[in-house]
């Protein structure tokens, strides 16, 4: 008989992406978001073979895309034994039955796969509670396609009225799951408003920034910490929080979750305690990944949440990270010659309209550790000004 840890693991799922074109989301930013949408799935653990997209006015209220090219999909699956079905918008209940059915194979949308990430990133027993609870929320109104048995995890006798059918206990069930968990997220959220009450009056700064964008990176050399990085979205869910001193000015240094455009509302309202860091932050350094091709809409996505949490107002320093990987095409008009791409230099990047529109303004590669110092000394600066203001008889030794 096998012993129970060597089990052979699952083999790796093959997953199609689908998008629609819209009045409100042309080619190029429907390309943007399939782009990311693949980032997602390999970061959930599965390979995205393929892709199929539909120009409509506006979703099919049956089936998402039109009936001819879920068709072209199933034709797709069933063909090359396909495991997973992911939409790049949110599926109503209705829609995501109805795909099933026809598709014959596992379908999710887009929030459902940045949800079983979030569970697989979550290590501590807050985050954690975090993430059960906004799947919670998610599951409640889809559970019409499920045949859950959730009775049997709390005791069915004495469970069920009179009448009541298998859907209507667990909803019931999953509505006092919700309540239990708010209340201990409730519970959580007191003992953290505590701990950040605890550490005094001291300066906060708040790493905030799209998701893979090198924010745990920077915490790390900052800081001189271990907290894990990776190059996948989502990599830190939990807050770390540390004491940093740069040139004799303490301040507390903390690592928030990255943001992400189509973040699923539960998660926004789960995460509250963590945004909490946010909030309460006197600084904020808003790290970009200057290397990628959408780092405006980035920054953009990021000030709506900040803007959603009622932090935009706070003093930002916009620090440009992975300038190593950045390149342009440098080509004169009618050149015949091939193209060919380039680095800019620091001095390039301090006279660019990002600097003169972003002050203050700094261009670092983390992993080079590439223009680190000055980042420090502007850090140290900003951190400064308000420790003075606040410890007006304070002499450092």
């Amino acid at each position: 008989m096998p012993k129970l840890n060597s089990i052979t693991p699952p083999e790796t799922e093959k997953a199609v992406l689908v998008g629609l074109v819209t009045r409100n989301q042309n080619e190029e930013l429907l390309d943007e978001y399939l782009d990311e949408l693949a980032f997602l799935t390999e970061t959930a653990g599965a390979i995205p073979v393929k892709r199929f997209t539909q120009k409509m006015d506006k979703p099919d209220t049956r089936t998402f895309i039109g009936s001819g090219k879920l068709a072209d999909v199933v034709g797709f699956i069933k063909a090359h034994d396909i495991d997973l079905l992911i939409f790049d918008d949110e599926l109503s209940p209705s829609q995501l039955r109805n795909i099933e059915n026809e598709a014959g194979c596992k379908v999710m949308d887009r929030n459902n796969l940045i949800l079983d990430i979030f569970a697989g990133r979550a290590k501590t027993s807050h985050a954690k509670t975090q993430v059960e609870l906004a799947q919670y929320q998610y599951l409640l109104p889809r559970l019409t396609r499920l045949w859950t048995h959730l009775e049997r995890q709390k005791g069915g006798i004495g469970m069920r009225g009179p009448g009541e059918s298998q859907i209507e206990t667990d909803r019931r069930i999953i509505r006092d799951k919700i309540s239990r968990l708010k209340e201990r997220l409730i519970d959580i959220d007191k003992q953290m408003a505590t701990q950040r009450k605890n550490r005094g009056d001291l300066v906060r700064v708040a790493l905030v920034g799209y998701t893979n964008v090198g924010k745990s990176t920077i915490m790390n050399l900052i800081s001189k910490s271990d907290v894990f990085a990776e190059n996948k979205l989502f990599a830190t869910l939990d807050t770390t929080v540390r004491k940093v001193v740069l040139d004799r000015v303490p301040f507390l240094f903390s690592d928030t979750v990255g943001f992400i455009r189509k973040l699923p509302t539960q998660l926004i309202e789960s995460f509250k305690s963590t945004l909490d860091e946010v909030r309460e932050a006197d600084i904020l350094i808003h790290v970009v990944d200057i290397s990628h091709p959408s780092f405006e809409d980035h920054i953009e996505a990021v000030n709506e949440t900040l803007q959603d949490i009622k932090s935009l107002d706070k003093p930002v320093i916009m620090v440009f990270n992975k300038i190593d990987a950045f390149t342009y095409v440098k080509k004169e008009e009618d050149d015949l010659a091939p193209e060919t791409k380039e680095n800019m230099s620091l001095e390039d990047w301090k006279r660019s309209w990002m600097a003169k529109n972003n002050a203050p303004a700094i261009f670092i590669s983390a992993t080079e550790k590439e223009n680190l110092e000055a980042f420090r000394n502007l850090l140290t600066e900003e951190v400064r000004k308000i420790h003075e203001v606040r410890y007006p008889n304070y002499l450092p030794e």
